[in-house]
């Protein structure tokens, strides 16, 4: 029988929410979703009939907060690790969430790349295997998955123009062209629009033609990303 990789149990109480992340968890290589369920009483369920490794927990459902799920579940001997989801946004419940050993933290609403890299991190803290030679190996596990950094740009792409094509964007609540991008910046519309494609490629733009003009549609980007 095939390895199944990393176990998932998505537990998220909105349908809509919780198969687009069993989506996003399943486009991830070394992971797989072992089911999707709306609350506390059925994450249980699930548990006690299926191997998991991971839960990717909503924190309000309706038969109570996810941290109250985590407690039960460490009670009972359970030892399957927590990503937290979110929007709320108290540290409080961090502290105590990290206590109960909820290894990463991430707030709604989030992209597919957002999800992908704090999957890839927990799966690099999880291969960590062995005795450590020294105190830096122990701090590069732990940063692998405490510290997460945004992934620096492409090649000819610089953090600074990316930062200010994110903001123009994210800042035109009907999108963006090419042309519009580099009139805002202060760029040509070449460099504008691989800026652009940069954001598309890294799931926090979405692009379509747009129509109505003589001669070949224009592209217009929207922000999509958080």
């Amino acid at each position: 029988m095939s390895d199944p990789g990393i176990r998932v149990l998505v537990v998220e109480d909105d349908p809509v929410a919780a198969d687009a992340h069993a989506l996003y968890v399943g486009r991830v290589p070394g992971f797989t979703v072992s089911g999707t369920v709306h609350s506390m009483a059925d994450a249980r369920r699930h548990l006690d009939q299926h191997p998991v490794d991971l839960l990717l927990l909503d924190l309000y459902l309706p038969d109570g907060h996810g941290l109250h799920l985590v407690r039960t579940l460490r009670a009972a001997g359970h030892g399957a690790d927590i990503i937290a989801v979110t929007s709320a946004r108290d540290l409080a419940m961090v502290r105590e969430g990290v206590s109960l050993g909820v290894v990463q933290y991430v707030l709604k609403p989030f992209t597919f790349a957002t999800l992908r890299d704090r999957l890839t991190r927990y799966a690099a803290f999880r291969a960590t295997a062995g005795e450590a030679s020294g105190q830096d190996e122990v701090d590069r596990a732990i940063a692998a998955l405490r510290a997460p950094r945004p992934a620096a740009p492409p090649k000819g792409l610089t953090a600074a123009t990316l930062r200010a094509v994110t903001e123009a964007l994210r800042a035109a609540g009907g999108g963006l062209t090419a042309a519009e991008t580099a009139a805002a910046v202060g760029i040509s519309r070449i460099t504008a629009r691989r800026y652009l494609e940069h954001l598309v490629d890294s799931g926090r733009a979405a692009r379509a033609p747009q129509y109505g003009q003589v001669g070949r549609p224009e592209l217009r980007y929207r922000w999509s990303g958080h």
